[in-house]
């Protein structure tokens, strides 16, 4: 069987391009015939250089892709377009090739008659219950334009926040990285000379020195004990992870982190006010709003919280008074909650609250840059002070008795 690569046109007259598979060209052709398609023209496809080179490339979706795939939907459904033609425009604008098979399966799968929401929901590595189940109240409501729009925006805001966070956490990581390869530098290269020539004079060796000494050897002689050490924790900490209370505890210390704490606990509110307020927005219950917004909070200890309120509202109870009861969520959230829920305008008061998270994320982002920078000098100083200390005590006692 070989693939085949057509393009035709259907009974309507539109022009169709795909794929087919058969035994060869001829029952390519018989077979779309059958199919009710006139064909234009057929050829066999050739495998890309990406899989001739990397084998099958594998469905996903990277960068800003999904975010540029759902505008353009909004504007094309807005223009009036039929789902069909819009994905088959979608289909040959994609670039990336693991997005590209999730289209072409979603394209097939909505021209054989199947919602473009189940289409989606097939992918649900790719697309978020948020994503389906928004899509979905906009095909039940007939206002895809308007929930695909609204999609696209909370996407390129989730986008925003996400890139904030890499800029914050990128020099921290970049500096302690730097700061690790300096001191193992030391310790493997620096250390032993000297360890050579304290044992080439017998010195009695201080307690410091004699620590920083079995640290070099640990590491030059006994490397694998160290990336054993290493390994086991990354591991460790991956179970404990996969564990609801591992995973509690861990976004707990995370949340009470002494310097970045805060800026994970408005991340964390930033991203709960507006995939809610995008929900209620689109006309999805409130019950079933919490349910996804708690499954996309990103942090164990805020999506508790959520699941806590949302059992309270399906007894009768408000939003607020749950909310109120969680360390995580601070007062003015409470109040807006509060307020939101006796006007009617719950929505539009949780829009204003990730806005104003969204800022506060600014703010703590440049924070957070302006303290950690001495910090990690401290840091740098204290290890490599420690070592050339431990060094030279030696040095000093010779000197002494000399």
């Amino acid at each position: 069987m070989a693939k085949f690569k057509y393009v035709a046109r259907d009974t309507s007259g539109n022009k169709v391009e795909d794929e087919i598979t058969a035994k060869n060209q001829a029952a390519a052709r018989q077979q779309l015939r059958r199919n009710g398609l006139n064909v234009l023209s057929i050829a066999e496809s050739k495998k890309p250089w990406y899989q001739m080179t990397l084998g099958k490339p594998k469905p996903r979706v990277a960068g800003n892709d999904l975010v540029i795939f759902t505008r353009q939907f909004a504007t094309m459904v807005e223009a009036g377009l039929p789902v069909i033609e819009i994905l088959d425009i979608l289909l040959e604008q994609t670039d990336d090739p693991g997005f590209k098979i999730v289209v072409t399966d979603v394209r097939a799968a909505v021209r054989s008659g199947t919602d473009l929401s189940s289409a989606l929901a097939k992918w649900p590595k790719i697309f978020s219950p948020l994503y389906v189940n928004l899509i979905r109240a906009g095909e039940a409501s007939g206002e895809l334009d308007v929930i695909l729009k609204r999609l696209s925006a909370y996407l390129e805001k989730t986008a925003s926040l996400k890139r904030k966070i890499i800029s914050a956490m990128a020099y921290p990581g970049v500096s302690l990285a730097a700061i690790l390869l300096i001191t193992i530098g030391l310790l493997t290269f620096i250390v032993p000379m000297f360890k050579e020539m304290f044992d080439d004079l017998g010195a009695d060796l201080p307690m410091p020195t004699r620590i920083v000494m079995a640290i070099s050897d640990t590491l030059i002689n006994r490397w694998y004990v160290s990336v054993g050490l290493v390994v086991g924790l990354l591991v460790a900490l991956k179970l404990t992870r996969k564990s609801a209370r591992g995973r509690y505890f861990l976004d707990s210390m995370l949340l009470k982190a002494p310097i970045a704490g805060e800026l994970f606990q408005k991340v964390a509110l930033s991203r709960f006010s507006r995939t809610f307020s995008t929900m209620l927005k689109s006309g999805v219950p409130m019950l079933a709003s919490l349910d996804i917004v708690a499954s996309t909070a990103g942090n164990g200890v805020v999506e508790e919280a959520i699941l806590a309120s949302r059992e309270a509202v399906r007894q009768g109870e408000s939003l607020a008074t749950p909310l109120s009861e969680s360390t995580v969520f601070p007062p003015m959230v409470v109040r807006m909650t509060s307020v939101g829920e006796r006007t009617g305008a719950l929505e539009a008061l949780m829009e204003k609250v990730a806005d104003f998270y969204d800022e506060q994320v600014d703010t703590a982002v440049d924070s957070l840059t302006s303290v950690i920078e001495p910090v990690l000098i401290c840091v740098m100083g204290v290890l490599v002070g420690a070592i050339v200390i431990a060094i030279f005590l030696p040095i000093l006692s010779l000197q002494q008795n000399i």
